[in-house]
């Protein structure tokens, strides 16, 4: 995630999120905001949807009402990402926009944790091991730890790891970069 962007979430009226989404491209664009308002998401799913023994596949919004905007942030004096002006009053006067999500309508960015569960933004992590290979755990729990790849998923960004914890082997699920090749 770019340290000098955020994500937001502002809310809308049901069934708006397309419109204020394009609407606000259209700004950006009329305005030149380009480096202020970077992107927008309404985060979606496709559903297989069966009705009258017909099968069809629906696209639905995981999250009716909201629409993600990234946006460019300063810091204030405590090292707090801010979001201009310009690019609050853009987002706020825009049609179908009802507020920003945060305490008291004040926006509020999402944290990284929270942008990667939501699927926003996939980090893209290069691995050198294989299921097979002896690993180190680098993470913040089982840092120190050694254990076996059994299975790699680099579409959930995750790695399962059987390692031998208090003489039991325990399986576990890690992000993939969370563990790093073994040198032997």
């Amino acid at each position: 995630m770019a340290e000098n962007a955020r994500w937001y979430v502002i809310h809308t009226y049901s069934g708006y999120e397309n419109k204020v989404a394009g609407n606000i491209e259209k700004i950006v664009e009329s305005r030149k905001l380009q480096n202020k308002i970077l992107d927008i998401r309404i985060p979606t799913e496709i559903v297989t949807e069966i009705k009258e023994d017909k099968k069809r596949e629906v696209e639905r919004k995981l999250f009716p009402g909201y629409v993600l905007i990234k946006v460019a942030v300063t810091l204030d004096r405590d090292d707090q990402p801010v979001m201009g002006d310009d690019s609050w009053l853009v987002i706020r006067n825009t049609r179908g926009v009802t507020g920003f999500v945060g305490p008291e309508g004040k926006p509020t960015p999402l944290s990284d944790a929270e942008v990667l569960a939501m699927g926003v933004e996939q980090r893209r992590v290069e691995v050198n091991y294989k299921v097979g290979d002896l690993v180190n755990i680098v993470d913040e729990y089982l840092d120190g730890f050694q254990g076996e790849v059994e299975e790699i998923d680099l579409e959930r960004n995750l790695v399962r790891v059987k390692v031998m914890m208090f003489g039991k082997e325990t399986t576990a699920e890690l992000q993939l970069d969370q563990v790093e090749l073994a040198v032997k």
